[in-house]
């Protein structure tokens, strides 16, 4: 996965070189370049995010099994996610031309946060004990995380899938290596208190942090750099005035302000007609 980020990057990076004010693409249309290589890394952050909240739950169930011993975590969890995932997935794709897509991918990337914030204030609350009001707090976390992917997948795929393909393929990329990060972040956590007092859950608390802090950083990236970047200023205009209506609070992030193109009626057109000379 890094190899992919890596080769990703280096081609936005080349062809930010190779055309710095410009180019042309295959529809014929002159777009910018400026801001294309921090785009990208953005872009594989934001896949990272997307999946991180649920790749960690699923990498600290030794954790989960070691508090609750009789409510088989490894199963639950899984069974709560997918169902949120599924229904909001399904709302959002029927009510897709009306919902501002700023506000969708905001409102799950911080739901992301607050759920990896509430792991943490549920296990310092509990003393790290188990029982079944905290299982049925870790099980209400994971419905906001599947509450959460349901926003952010299908608007951030969509809103890149307008723009160059480089973006959707970071994204694509950073959503696979999410597994991979979390699993070597656990595997780090872990070894540090392996032989220190009560280390299992301080391996978990570092981790819960960790992904807190990841989670944050996603909203910050989305909330304040990306819609600023040149490139993608490019898109969204040009997505609006083709008629988007999901795109107008993107533009004001941008200090943009939205125009259309004016429609001009075939009653108003002007033909002259040739005159006749005798």
């Amino acid at each position: 996965f890094s190899f992919v980020l890596l080769a990703l990057v280096l081609q936005g990076h080349q062809s930010e070189l190779g055309m710095a004010y410009g180019e042309d693409d295959h529809r014929g249309v002159h777009t910018t370049q400026e801001g294309k290589s921090l785009g990208v890394f953005i872009c594989w952050l934001l896949g990272n995010g997307c999946l991180f909240g649920y790749n960690s739950m699923l990498t600290i169930e030794d954790y989960f099994v070691h508090l609750f011993p009789n409510y088989h975590p490894v199963r639950v969890i899984t069974l709560t996610y997918q169902p949120f995932v599924l229904v909001v997935a399904a709302v959002f794709a029927y009510h897709e031309a009306k919902v501002n897509t700023r506000v969708r991918n905001l409102v799950g990337y911080s739901l992301f946060f607050l759920g990896s914030l509430a792991l943490i204030i549920l296990d310092l609350a509990t003393s790290g004990r188990g029982g079944i009001a905290t299982f049925i707090g870790v099980c209400t976390v994971v419905a906001v995380f599947g509450v959460a992917e349901g926003h952010v997948e299908g608007a951030m795929t969509g809103d890149l899938s307008l723009m160059c393909p480089e973006f959707i393929q970071s994204f694509s990329a950073g959503m696979a290596a999410s597994g991979a990060i979390t699993s070597a972040l656990r595997l780090i956590t872990k070894a540090a208190f392996e032989k220190s007092r009560d280390g299992l859950r301080r391996g978990a608390m570092l981790f819960f942090s960790a992904s807190c802090f990841f989670e944050l950083l996603c909203v910050v990236l989305y909330a304040h750099v990306f819609p600023k970047l040149p490139i993608v200023k490019f898109y969204r205009a040009k997505a609006a005035s083709e008629g988007s209506l999901t795109v107008a609070a993107d533009l004001a992030a941008a200090g943009l302000q939205r125009h259309t193109k004016p429609s001009v009626a075939p009653s108003t057109l002007k033909t002259t007609q040739p005159s006749l000379n005798v």
